[in-house]
């Protein structure tokens, strides 16, 4: 049985992006690959390196003995657990789980059932054109199709001058300045250029919505956080407010004070100081966050400096600067020059289960399974008028969320149920040094998905300076899917499996299909129950967004045209400051920020605090660059600027 070859599936610990290697038995185990065998007894050894702390350098060994298939422990300082039991040698069966450190591995072999991934990536993407997640939308080529002339020719020159792209008769627009995406993290590098003393009319930022906000708030909707309800964000992480203060809690005990609350004034400040030990963390409303970008976004011209338009290319200039192609609207077509250019693109795609996208584009039932991230409410609207049954996949923040949204559904109708399936058990959490997360009912919580000092403290220096095997280890152990450590969501979940009409199944999906009587029908295989069925009226993926380049035309045209290096995540390599080194154009400078850098020298790059800080150091290496306008704050300055924040006046 030497050529036996079985198949193991995980969830990545620091992103929740799905691995799934065909691996040939013997497969050795460990976090030094130098340290794992290359043959046992003759047999060629598969070796698969886990980077994370928790893994001891040779971990583990599966083998096929005595026609059975089993894991050995090889004396590992955190130990090897099979469906959740300590093990030191355990025979293994199709569909068992296997933990070592944070990494679930699921393994599978004889099965011939499973469904492919299928051919396109298994996404939703956001349109073009409206900038709305649309499942009819393919990734589209950042060039035009046949026959069209944009960008022309020229365009694929390593390097294109500046009297061809006049040549063309098309309009030219020239900046210092240039931030392509024009969302949170394009309006938060454009807020500290403005308060580093850059004139509005040396900047220009091109996206599809004028609110820096819009497509962001659009993803809380769709995903059951509506304006009133919290935020996973920090109190003074305020991507309106560099300084931090008056932080989000102290405004909304300001405003409760001046209504006469006082129970809530108080209840928001006891938090700040107190959490997370004796209180539960401070998060933000969303409603109070987006009104209070609106305020700074009048504040520093944003309404001059945006520009509608979709981009279609980015190349070089030979006079040392960036030329961006891009889209106006229907047949019209334009071009920017600048000097220096910022990426922050977000996320060009949602993550779509491959055996759900199957179902959709066999049965073309885009009602009964749905993303979470998609506009969905027409499920709890029929929940609320009929009843049914949810299946939930994913166990993140949102799938918290959308339990929490179907509760609320309960209160109108009772004769609702919830089916959470589980790919396997969450018997602990992710630990690092002595710190480790909780879990509870399966569920790993933790108030955000990074520990607090990933943003500012100690692990933000120790990634710094991390080599890049040295960071894949240490995301591993710190971040990955988690929900937020709230009560109000472990009270429902207790609630729920305690009065049955919540309830929690493990398995792996075989596939998906529609019965009779139009329900969707989800065969699994279960561990110690075989291949079972789940019937439910709806199927919610909660399973989360994709950043890699690959999802975006125009990151991956960037990508082949100046053959750039891509991380392990398949995401852009930054320097420490966040600048793209290889795109450097003698004096020209090309930074990113957000999702797209993930894996590089910071951890939280996708939260409000994280495009804060890709900010502050990109500014700090352009005022480094002599760039022209740009003041370093100092304590007298920076003062200056915070004041005429506080008076609501323009920053110059």
């Amino acid at each position: 049985m030497t050529n036996l070859q079985i198949q193991l599936s995980w969830e990545d610990p620091a992103t929740g992006e799905r691995r799934e290697p065909k691996l040939n038995i013997p497969i050795a185990f460990g976090r030094e690959f130098a340290r794992l065998p290359t043959e046992i007894q003759g047999q060629r050894v598969s070796r698969m390196l886990l980077n994370s702390h928790e893994v001891s350098r040779y971990h583990a060994l599966i083998e096929w003995e005595e026609n059975h298939l089993v894991v050995i422990d090889q004396n590992s300082a955190n130990g090897v657990y099979v469906n959740g039991q300590k093990q030191t040698r355990c025979q293994l069966a199709n569909g068992d789980t296997v933990q070592m450190g944070p990494y679930l591995i699921i393994v599978q072999f004889g099965i011939n059932t499973l469904i492919s991934p299928p051919r396109n990536p298994s996404t939703i993407q956001f349109n073009p054109h409206t900038n709305l997640p649309d499942s009819s939308v393919s990734p589209l080529p950042v060039v035009t199709p046949v026959g069209s002339n944009f960008p022309p020719p020229f365009f694929q020159a390593e390097k294109v001058e500046i009297q061809a792209i006049h040549a063309t008769g098309l309009p030219v627009n020239e900046c210092d300045y240039l931030a392509i995406g024009a969302g949170l993290g394009s309006f938060i590098w454009v807020n500290l250029l403005r308060i580093s003393g850059v004139k509005a009319n040396k900047i220009m930022a091109v996206g599809l919505e004028a609110q820096p906000y819009a497509r962001y708030q659009r993803l809380c909707l769709n995903s059951q956080i509506p304006l009133q309800e919290r935020l996973r964000s920090n109190s003074d992480s305020c991507p309106d407010n560099i300084w931090g203060w008056p932080s989000y809690a102290l405004r909304e005990s300001w405003h409760d004070l001046m209504q006469g609350n006082f129970k809530s004034t108080f209840k928001h400040l006891w938090q700040v100081f107190s959490e997370p030990t004796f209180a539960q963390t401070y998060t933000p409303r969303a409603g109070n966050v987006f009104n209070s970008l609106d305020r700074e976004a009048k504040r520093i011209g944003w309404e001059q400096i945006y520009h509608y338009g979709r981009v279609r290319g980015i190349r070089k200039t030979e006079d040392g600067r960036y030329c961006i192609a891009y889209a106006l609207g229907q047949g019209e077509y334009a071009f920017i020059v600048s000097r220096y250019l910022h990426l922050a693109t977000g996320y060009p795609a949602i993550q779509f289960l491959p055996d759900l996208q199957t179902y959709r584009e066999k049965y073309q039932d885009f009602q009964a399974v749905v993303n979470a991230y998609e506009d969905h409410n027409h499920v709890y609207e029929k929940l609320e008028r009929q009843g049914g049954t949810v299946l939930i996949r994913g166990r993140g923040i949102v799938a918290s969320r959308v339990v929490q949204r179907i509760y609320e559904a309960r209160k109108q109708n009772q004769q609702i149920t919830v089916l959470h399936l589980m790919r396997s058990p969450k018997p602990q959490g992710n630990k690092f040094q002595k710190a480790q997360r909780t879990v509870k009912n399966h569920y790993e919580f933790q108030p955000f998905n990074w520990p607090k000092a990933c943003w500012g403290g100690e692990l933000r220096e120790m990634l710094e300076k991390a080599t890049p095997e040295e960071r894949k280890s240490f995301l591993a152990d710190w971040g990955g899917t988690t929900t937020a450590d709230r009560l109000d969501w472990q009270n429902i979940t207790e609630q729920g499996l305690k009065e049955g009409w919540y309830q929690i199944t493990f398995g792996q999906v075989l596939r998906v299909e529609k019965d009779g009587q139009n329900r969707t029908i989800t065969d699994i295989q279960s561990e110690g129950l075989g291949e079972i069925k789940l019937t439910a009226d709806f199927i919610i993926d909660a399973t989360g967004l994709d950043a890699k380049v690959e999802a975006s035309p125009l990151l991956e045209d960037l990508v082949k045209h100046y053959n750039l290096p891509l991380n392990y995540l398949g995401r852009l390599i930054v320097a420490n400051n966040f600048e793209l080194v290889e795109m450097r154009n003698t004096k020209g400078q090309m930074y990113a920020a957000g999702a797209i850098t993930l894996g590089g020298p910071y951890a939280a790059v996708d939260s409000f605090l994280g495009l804060q800080y890709a900010a502050l150091v990109a500014v700090d290496g352009l005022y480094i660059a002599h760039a022209p306008g740009v003041k370093r704050l100092n304590g007298v300055s920076s003062l200056g600027q915070w004041l005429k924040w506080v008076f609501n006046q323009s920053p110059s």
